[in-house]
């Protein structure tokens, strides 16, 4: 956001408001009341329907009815602005404000202080200046910040790579319900342009399946760990029935178990 603001009064003229916006090389000021508090926008656009409906000596046509004018014919920013003023806080997030701009169809935002006055604008180009940080400080954020405060997760595990705001991510997270979680949560650092999933869970804790297969219990893929053998033979207190886990609908010793 841009701090100190240009502000107008109600009873400002047009030509003061053009003269403002040459000065400070901005597109749009703020109406406030006598307690500085928004009432409504004077934007270029507001200024270029006086033009427009100025008389044109190139045609013969009439000059639309677009002039807005108040009593008298003078023209103010009571008379130029659009109201209510939309309006955002400095806590506001870059993404809400982007789509607050979006949803309303404007160009700038005054935010207000916590009494409802106005303190700062914040524009477009405002916004998008957060596509300029550096690579290397979105990936010390992504690592410390993102990263580094997700339960499970550990940092040294992740690869993070950042090129012109493209995030690449690999390595491995301890559960699969947590991809999604890290890729939405990069996703929303500021200056990222996109996030390219290389991520995989780690299923056995960092050791391989015949470590994490305990005892009684088949490796995955693998055959039994003790009891049967491969073949389905009957072992101590098995009833007659194979000590395979695979004994219903078992799958051939090339075909990856099921995991559980």
């Amino acid at each position: 956001m841009t701090s100190p603001v240009v502000r107008v009064a109600p009873e400002t003229g047009f030509r003061e408001i053009v003269a403002l916006l040459a000065e400070y090389d901005i597109t749009g000021v703020p109406v406030v009341d006598g307690e500085g508090r928004p009432i409504g926008l004077v934007s270029e656009a507001d200024l270029l329907l006086t033009l427009a409906a100025q008389e044109d000596q190139g045609t013969l046509l009439p000059p639309p009815d677009l002039r807005r004018t108040g009593p008298g014919g003078a023209v103010t920013a009571a008379d130029l602005m659009t109201g209510p003023a939309v309006c955002t806080t400095p806590g506001t997030s870059v993404v809400a404000a982007a789509r607050l701009m979006a949803r309303h169809g404007v160009k700038r935002l005054p935010v207000l202080d916590e009494d409802g006055r106005v303190f700062a604008m914040v524009s477009r180009g405002d916004l998008l200046r957060v596509f300029l940080r550096e690579d290397r400080v979105i990936r010390r954020e992504i690592v410390e910040e993102v990263l580094g405060r997700i339960e499970g997760v550990s940092p040294a595990e992740v690869g993070v790579e950042v090129d012109q705001g493209r995030v690449v991510l690999s390595g491995t997270v301890p559960e699969p319900h947590l991809v999604p979680i890290v890729l939405n949560l990069c996703r929303s650092v500021d200056g990222v342009v996109s996030v390219t999933d290389r991520l995989s869970a780690d299923l056995f804790g960092g050791v391989g399946p015949e470590e994490a297969a305990t005892d009684g219990a088949p490796a995955v893929g693998g055959a039994p760990a003790s009891g049967a053998d491969a073949g389905g033979a009957a072992g101590p207190g098995s009833g007659g029935e194979s000590g395979s886990a695979f004994d219903s609908g078992a799958r051939g010793s090339d075909a990856p178990a099921p995991v559980r």
